[in-house]
């Protein structure tokens, strides 16, 4: 299983804990790479409010920035989010356990009642 590291763990966690972070990411999934003048246009807020909100996705590594002139171009970057899923994993499969106890649970009341 990978792990991620303290400091990148830490990051990647922050960024995502943001409504606004998570959108911009679904944002770039969904229709790619976006000049950050096109992502901005998606929210209602300040320029410097909006950059901040970037830069803390860029430490990330969630995204990179591209410079074309006095452009800048916005994609996604995927390596962190795998390294989530992949730390998520166990969680997952313990809910899955879980749930499929409770469900043998009740097919087996079921079986009592009838």
């Amino acid at each position: 299983m990978a792990t991620l590291g303290t400091g990148s763990e830490e990051k990647v966690f922050a960024a995502l804990a943001s409504p606004v972070r998570r959108e911009v990411l679904r944002l770039l999934r969904e229709a790619g790479p976006q000049p950050v003048n096109e992502l901005a246009s998606h929210f209602a807020m300040a320029r410097p409010s909006f950059s901040e909100h970037l830069r803390v996705l860029r430490e990330a590594g969630l995204v990179s920035e591209t410079r074309t002139g006095r452009q800048r171009l916005y994609r996604l970057e995927g390596a962190p989010l795998y390294e989530v899923q992949e730390w998520l994993n166990p969680f997952e499969r313990f809910w899955r356990e879980k749930l499929t106890g409770l469900r043998d649970l009740l097919d087996s009341l079921g079986e009592v009642e009838s």
